[in-house]
């Protein structure tokens, strides 16, 4: 827990103070190992995350992320989780408690999905991880589209996903995707020439700037195939310091493949102006409708859930702007904010009124301080 402490003896007209800056991506506070899974539900959660500084002293800060888990003990659907498109694709088996998942290219777009109740993009850090159990999977099970489509888990926007010309097989026509894809093997017949297209295990972002713009531009890197009635538990985390996608594939704890890191650049289809705006988190089976070439279809369950989006307080500061004691931090959307004030660590009360979030600097103040000493801290809630 961060605190920012004001003295009234230092408070003159001085200039804002600038103090040392926090980024989750220089210390990261979240331990983005394997958690305990079937003891977790999915919840909106009030952070409170404070700081501490003091105006001749050095600055630390502890925030926590946001994390949504579900090990289907439950019903998701009581638990903040939706289908769009077919419903019977996605069957929560309250014996096995997981989720059993059809992915048919026959059928259209269809999302077992959590919206994330804010934006992500490149610029935040994030993971997610969940187990795969594939019972069976194949491509070509529709005429002329002997290529695989993908079985894809990840973030969306959910405004292009649900849209009518969003197809995720067509080159360009489905902006603003982060995520992991898993492809079946299959093969494509040019002319009678025959191109094999192997099984892979493969991060995958798609631009929503630029929708042409794919990365990782070569997938044959990524070449890898899961077992069959074998549970995997898949982990994908990206650092935005770096840009750095990783990838690991577990069976019984023990990585089953070692795949390449992936770094967002030009060299890997990534420009620095390209981005994505991703607002929610799916299970998703994609419809081949606009395809010519791909087709799929695999049962399985997917389990234990867990995503990890950045935290609502992002490189927090505080001092004196004009007379006045002020914080500033980088803030997210679909958060509401408060500033906090304390004198005696036995009770807190408003400093400020609660104001929401920006996507960019947020500056609370603390129009009526008291006399003497203060401490302060952000309050970030949900709406």
């Amino acid at each position: 827990m961060a605190l920012l402490h004001r003295n009234e003896a230092q408070s003159g007209n001085e200039d804002e103070l600038a103090l040392p800056r926090w980024s989750p991506n220089l210390n990261p506070a979240v331990s983005l190992t394997r958690p305990q899974l079937k003891d977790q539900c999915m919840s909106k959660r009030i952070l409170t995350l404070p700081a501490l500084a003091g105006l001749f002293l050095g600055y630390a800060a502890v925030a926590r992320a946001a994390t949504l888990s579900q090990d289907f003990t439950g019903d998701p659907i009581t638990n903040g989780w939706s289908v769009f498109g077919d419903a019977s694709l996605f069957v929560w088996d309250t014996g096995n408690q997981n989720l059993r998942v059809t992915w048919d290219s026959t059928r259209p777009n269809s999302y077992f999905y959590h919206s994330l109740g804010t934006v992500v993009t490149r610029h935040d850090d994030f993971s997610f991880a969940f187990d795969l159990r594939l019972d069976d999977i194949a491509s070509g099970v529709e005429p002329g589209k002997t290529g695989p489509l993908q079985l894809s888990f990840g973030f969306l926007n959910y405004t292009n996903a649900t849209s009518t010309n969003f197809i995720r097989g067509a080159f360009g026509s489905a902006p603003n995707v982060a995520g992991f894809d898993y492809y079946a093997w299959g093969y494509f017949d040019f002319g009678g020439t025959i191109f094999e297209s192997p099984a892979a295990t493969t991060p995958a972002f798609i631009s929503g700037v630029n929708s042409f713009a794919y990365s990782p531009v070569i997938v044959a890197v990524y070449n890898h195939e899961l077992p069959t009635n074998q549970t995997v538990r898949i982990t994908m985390t990206y650092t935005a310091s770096n840009q750095t996608v990783a990838v690991s594939v577990l069976t019984n704890g023990l990585p089953t493949v070692q795949l390449p890191n992936l770094i967002l650049n030009s060299a890997n289809g990534f420009a620095d102006t390209d981005d994505f705006h991703v607002d929610m988190f799916s299970i998703s089976s994609y419809s081949s409708a606009g395809d010519d070439y791909n087709s799929i279809l695999a049962h399985g369950t997917v389990d234990n859930v867990v995503v990890t989006l950045p935290p609502p307080v992002q490189n927090l500061a505080g001092g004196f702007s004009n007379g006045v004691w002020q914080v500033g931090f980088a803030s997210r959307s679909n958060w509401l904010y408060a500033l906090e004030r304390t004198v005696n660590f036995s009770s807190w009360t408003n400093a400020s009124a609660a104001v929401s979030g920006n996507a960019s600097t947020l500056f609370l103040q603390d129009a009526n301080p008291p006399r003497g000493q203060a401490f302060y801290r952000v309050r970030a809630a949900r709406p």
